[in-house]
């Protein structure tokens, strides 16, 4: 994947070191069109001052820019943040985890795929079922109906079954 270098830039201007940061959405899905936003997403490490002093940092960092007419979102959550939503089976945690679109990693980033294997259950499905319902609502709403939103239950649903079955996580419609 050819990555623009306003990505780049906008990743090497964050305050915190990265564990890792990935491209999600569209991209991610296998259904960007034309006009698709870059949705990255990764973990940052807060240091230790700013996780135990009295002034505590970011533990969420969301920026959104156009840059060279690219619309970015970045959104990354501090390590204790993105355990906590782990271990709560948000496998939206677990799609970024393991997305193969991958922009930075670390060490760090594949022992934290080595614990997560052992944070899959069958309590994931809520999540999916859940997402789906919500995703179907939206996609029930529009006038006139578009595709987009539809593959977006479908990806959702496929992703959620598969993950269901294999223990995987597999969030292309197109792999």
């Amino acid at each position: 994947m050819n990555i623009p270098p306003s990505i780049s830039t906008i990743i090497w201007q964050q305050p915190y070191p990265f564990l890792f940061t990935i491209i999600s959405g569209s991209h991610l899905y296998g259904f960007p069109s034309p006009d698709s936003d870059y949705d990255l997403r990764g973990v940052h490490n807060l240091p230790v001052q700013e996780v135990v002093g009295l002034e505590t940092g970011n533990e969420t960092i969301e920026v959104s820019e156009i840059r060279e007419s690219l619309e970015i979102d970045l959104v990354t959550h501090d390590v204790k943040k993105f355990f906590l939503m782990l271990f709560k089976k948000n496998g939206y945690v677990l799609e970024q985890l393991y997305s193969p679109l991958i922009l930075t990693t670390s060490p760090e980033h594949e022992e934290l795929k080595f614990i997560a294997k052992n944070c899959i259950t069958r309590h994931h499905s809520y999540h999916y079922i859940g997402f789906a319902a919500t995703q179907w609502k939206l996609f029930e709403k529009e006038q006139p109906h578009r595709v987009k939103p539809l593959l977006y239950v479908y990806r959702v649903l496929l992703t959620g079954l598969y993950l269901m079955q294999t223990g995987i996580i597999e969030a292309s419609l197109f792999s």
